[in-house]
């Protein structure tokens, strides 16, 4: 059996107007089918990509933020969320769809997918990983 290598895949910016949030999201898809340790981390602008109540329909492009929400299914159930780009932006854990999964070590128990973490702790995240990939 190949190792398993862990990947943390950054998303920065706001989840509309470039390309980058989608693009990570199916490249987050792709390592996750491929049975990749994948994970995401959401800070600066990034944090709006995890947003509830996100209405596209006056940019005329389709939303993708209800994806984050089947992430589970493939297998990804680490979102870590930086609690100070959340405060900058003036946003809450509140603010942020609820995201889980069925932890089937757990007898199938349903838990948050959204791990809120300070610098400090995104930067021993970061420091774990085998591949980081910035969006």
């Amino acid at each position: 059996m190949a190792d398993v290598r862990r990947f943390l895949y950054i998303n920065r910016k706001a989840p509309y107007g470039t390309i980058y949030a989608l693009e990570s999201l199916e490249v987050v898809l792709i390592g996750a089918a491929f049975e990749q340790d994948v994970s995401l981390a959401f800070l600066d602008d990034g944090v709006f990509q995890l947003a509830k109540g996100q209405d596209t329909s006056g940019i005329g492009m389709k939303g993708f933020s209800a994806i984050y929400r089947a992430l589970g299914d493939y297998g990804v159930t680490k979102l870590y969320v930086e609690t100070d780009s959340l405060a900058t932006r003036g946003l809450t854990l509140d603010d942020l769809q609820a995201i889980t999964f069925e932890d089937e070590n757990d007898g199938y128990t349903e838990k948050p997918s959204i791990i809120p973490v300070n610098k400090a702790e995104m930067a021993k995240v970061m420091a774990e990983q085998d591949v980081v990939l910035s969006f």
